[in-house]
């Protein structure tokens, strides 16, 4: 909490660094959408915008020099798959307790840690899958008003599901624990009307993004990890009300079946996607649906088994999702299916996102589409390209740099030392 509230005194410090013309100079620089990485790198930033990129860029008179030295610039980097309101913990119990015991205040509070982690990491953009109690509107409300320090969020309210599938936040517990059973207020649906109705209340409450859990998942109790949860007229329902309100919307599928009812239904991303078999991947492809693989949480879910505690039925259902993922995303690696970058994070400890690059490069991608991955598409899958995502004039200034060149090895983006986000400096490792 010590870090918490140094980080919101230095605050106003940092801010006032936004109006001010910046030259930033590095070795290197990869703009979100060439094949390789260029050298020289040089990016000019006034008013929280790029106002030139390239080695001809004019550098103004009075403007300040960062020069990053051997580094290479990139966009800011995002992660389209997070959940910054849930803590870490490698026993699975804990997590349970941590719901009953802690007020929604404290969660909020300790929330902060988590997004200051991730942005330090080079993360200035995050799209967050789920949530309770509105700590994730909390969250990016404060940050968009200044107040903490964090990515941008773009956040789902309640991921939508069905009555004890993976996205009922009852399931697990004795009858009436909560005080009634989960409905649409908690994000549960059990036909079309309901589907639209739940979408709406998100919405209302003020959701960027329809999150929908279209298959069972590994870390819910009463489910099994591939079984379809919501009928195709709930997923038809679902989709055709989100992009009617002009929300784009991601299923969690784990399992084929539930993952082609959601593509059918016009989903734009799948994430996960353990058990996709060739029918769901060639749908995938034909359909333009993006996939967000989240290795991470498989790392996250190794890692809890070997050093923590999970319930055996959840550690039986790990296994078996994690040895068919590997060969999945080959496949979809192969077919040139869109991946993003989406980590999961909360399965994993907080601020090791960019671990999912390596990650995707040891299953074949290349790293440059790797750095794609995880600026340009992602941008382009969560609708906001038209203002971050590349390093390009009249852009956001989301500027981030590592040691070295990614494209020779993918892991230097694991070491990112400069961040800046719309222009505000919030990380230099080179002063």
């Amino acid at each position: 909490m010590n870090r918490i509230l140094a980080t919101l005194l230095l605050l106003p410090l940092t801010l006032c660094a936004a109006d001010k013309t910046t030259a930033i100079k590095a070795a290197r620089l990869f703009d979100g959408k060439s094949d390789h990485v260029v050298s020289p790198g040089l990016i000019v930033v006034s008013g929280g915008k790029i106002v030139g990129v390239g080695p001809g860029t004019a550098i103004p008179a009075g403007a300040e020099i960062l020069d990053l030295g051997d580094a290479t610039l990139l966009p800011g980097l995002m992660d389209a798959h997070t959940h910054l309101s849930d803590p870490y913990t490698p026993d699975y119990r804990n997590a349970e307790l941590d719901l009953l015991k802690k007020t929604v205040a404290e969660r909020a509070l300790l929330a902060t840690e988590n997004t200051r982690k991730t942005l330090m990491k080079g993360i200035t953009t995050v799209r967050d899958v789920g949530s309770e109690d509105f700590i994730d509107v909390g969250l990016r409300n404060a940050i968009n008003a200044g107040k903490i320090v964090g990515p941008r969020m773009l956040v789902s309210v309640h991921a939508l599901g069905s009555t004890g599938g993976h996205c009922d936040p009852s399931a697990g517990f004795k009858p009436g624990i909560f005080g009634r059973e989960s409905g649409i207020e908690d994000g549960v649906i059990n036909s079309p009307d309901e589907a639209r109705q739940a979408v709406r209340f998100n919405i209302k409450h003020g959701a960027d993004v329809i999150k929908t859990c279209a298959t069972g998942g590994v870390l819910s109790l009463t489910d099994d990890v591939d079984t379809p949860q919501l009928t195709q007229a709930e997923l038809d329902a679902l989709v055709d009300e989100a992009h009617a309100l002009r929300r784009k919307t991601a299923a969690h599928a784990h399992g084929a079946t539930g993952a082609k009812r959601a593509i059918r239904a016009g989903i734009d991303s799948i994430e996960h996607g353990s058990f996709l078999d060739d029918e769901a991947l060639d749908m995938m492809k034909a359909h333009g649906t993006y996939f967000n693989p989240t290795l991470m949480a498989a790392e996250g879910l190794k890692e809890m088994m070997t050093d923590g505690y999970v319930p055996p039925q959840i550690a039986a259902k790990s296994r078996l999702a994690t040895a068919s993922l590997n060969g999945v995303v080959r496949k979809a690696i192969a077919r040139g299916i869109k991946i993003g970058i989406g980590t999961d994070a909360g399965v994993y400890p907080h601020g090791r996102n960019t671990e999912e690059y390596h990650l995707l490069v040891d299953l074949g991608m290349k790293p440059i589409d790797a750095l794609k991955a995880g600026t340009s598409v992602d941008a382009q899958l969560l609708g906001i390209a038209d203002r971050t995502g590349t390093l390009e004039t009249g852009k956001l200034a989301d500027i981030v740099a590592c040691p070295g060149n990614p494209e020779q090895n993918i892991r230097q983006v694991e070491k990112v030392f400069f961040v800046m986000k719309e222009g505000v400096v919030y990380r230099n490792g080179a002063e």
